[in-house]
């Protein structure tokens, strides 16, 4: 009999260490197979200071533009979209709150009662005396699931990932709001930069109006000249409304970035008039491996590590659970002929679902399933930011050689202008060729300028596909003070 009994003690001991185990797969990486033979063909074609990663962190500064380093500063202490990213790290970190306690005992219940009870006998001789009792008790169970199987331990992992996922959401949050700051300022002063150079042309034309009107009035030229110079001129007046509704729609963007309300952004009164000439931008030195530290890829990456431990808490329901529980008490009362007592009760318990219709292994598959589409998910992230960077650099590249092209036709539609018009008053030409000139002219100046805007975003872009613009935030930099205390009021 006792060597059976050792034998049993064996097995379960056996069984108690082979259970103490983390059920499920553990995390690693997903493997993107194609990134280290990936190149493109645009690596080399521009030139330029390095552009390390810790300048990525501030490469709006490489622009020199005060206002922007304003507006920028201002948008990480006033966007809402950072707010809430920032409120969603205090949400996962207690949530991992939440999932390190399940790993502790817990008190399942705990009670207290006092109860006075009052009697008046109706019959005999203590009819009508007044009788009371005082009684009271308080007690309280105790529970704790072993964790066998790991699915506290895997819930912790879960939970853990979630947080770090939620940080570089936050970090990605901030790439964002530094490109749309960044992109909306500009697009701002390419706008009115526009509106300056219709109302140059529209100048240049209302002058040309004023001549032929007068030669016309003098009857040296004729009414054709005078209605097609009105109509050009009108022409360019009547682009400039437009460009003005532009400009305020992309001034309101701009302050819903800044959690302004319309109209208040006096910080734009500042701004420099002509748009910057950029250095040429780097790109044969940036590794394809730097768009792997990109927060958004982090991100997915931290979300397939929380599905990954999904898993193991999915099978652990597949196993027994072995609990141990204890339960206290204390009850009395107030009559003398009673004593109070004590009372402790513990021991294991033991639980197994075997009869669950195939419910916990299809849960199981569906966590298998989740994991793979976040897989999936993460090799999409992958894909997205290699073509992001790719798309930056032809447009980076393009528009910076669009740009020298359209600068000489610039040079080359004013000196036809001035040569048009100076023939014109000598009497060498017709009209028809100064009008051709100033619409060249226009299209010329209006055409460069849209590239430079063009080119200024696309060196955004650049940056905002390599992951740049994002600094590690500490607790106070989360939220606002303000906001913390009225939290933690409610």
């Amino acid at each position: 009999m006792r060597a059976v009994t050792k034998v049993i003690a064996a097995a379960c001991t056996a069984l108690v260490l082979q259970a103490c185990t983390n059920l499920g797969p553990d995390y690693a990486e997903p493997e993107v197979e194609w990134l280290d033979e990936w190149e493109t063909d645009l690596y080399g074609q521009a030139r330029g200071a390095a552009t390390e990663e810790e300048d990525l962190g501030f490469w709006w500064r490489a622009f020199n533009d005060p206002v922007l380093n304003e507006l920028i500063e201002l948008a990480r202490r006033e966007n809402n979209s950072l707010r809430i990213a920032g409120l969603a790290i205090l949400e996962s970190r207690a949530l991992l709150g939440i999932a390190t306690g399940s790993q502790y005992p817990q008190v399942q219940q705990a009670n207290g009662s006092w109860a006075r009870v009052d009697s008046w006998p109706t019959e005999g001789d203590d009819s009508g005396d007044h009788s009371h009792l005082n009684s009271y008790g308080a007690g309280f169970d105790i529970g704790w699931e072993m964790d066998c199987w790991g699915r506290w331990r895997r819930g912790v992992e879960s939970a853990d990932a979630a947080v770090f996922a939620s940080i570089t959401n936050h970090q990605n949050a901030q790439v964002l709001l530094s490109a749309q700051v960044a992109q909306a300022y500009y697009t701002y002063r390419t706008t009115a930069r526009q509106i300056e150079i219709a109302r140059e042309n529209a100048a240049l034309q209302k002058r040309s109006l004023e001549i032929t009107t007068r030669l016309y009035d003098s009857g040296q030229s004729a009414e054709l000249d005078v209605q097609q110079a009105r109509t050009q001129y009108l022409t360019t007046e009547a682009t400039i409304p437009n460009l003005e509704i532009s400009l305020r729609q992309v001034e309101n963007a701009l302050g819903v970035l800044l959690a302004r309300s319309p109209g208040d952004l006096p910080e734009l009164a500042s701004a420099a008039t002509e748009l910057p000439s950029l250095s040429p931008v780097l790109i044969d030195e940036i590794p394809a491996q730097l768009l792997m530290r990109r927060p958004d890829v982090r991100t997915a990456a931290w979300q397939v590590a929380a599905q990954s431990a999904q898993i193991g808490v999915a099978r652990a329901d597949l196993y027994p659970s072995i609990s141990l529980f204890g339960t206290i008490g204390w009850s009395g009362n107030s009559l003398d002929a009673t004593t109070d007592t004590l009372s402790t009760g513990f021991g294991p318990a033991f639980t197994w679902n075997l009869f669950n219709y195939d419910r916990i292994e299809n849960n199981v598959r569906v966590q298998d399933a989740r994991l793979q589409q976040v897989i999936e998910a993460y090799q999409l992230s992958v894909l997205a930011a290699a073509r992001e960077i790719d798309d930056a650099a032809i447009s980076v590249v393009k528009t910076r050689d669009q740009g020298d092209i359209l600068a000489e036709s610039l040079a080359a539609a004013e000196r036809s202008l001035v040569l048009s018009t100076k023939r014109y008053q000598e009497g060498y030409s017709d009209f028809q060729r100064v009008l051709t000139a100033q619409r060249a002219r226009a299209a010329s100046s209006s055409s460069y300028v849209i590239n430079q805007g063009a080119h200024i975003n696309s060196v955004i872009a650049f940056y905002k596909a390599l992951g740049g613009g994002w600094q590690p935030a500490t607790g106070e930099e989360l939220i606002p003070d303000s906001m913390r205390r009225e939290m933690e009021q409610r």
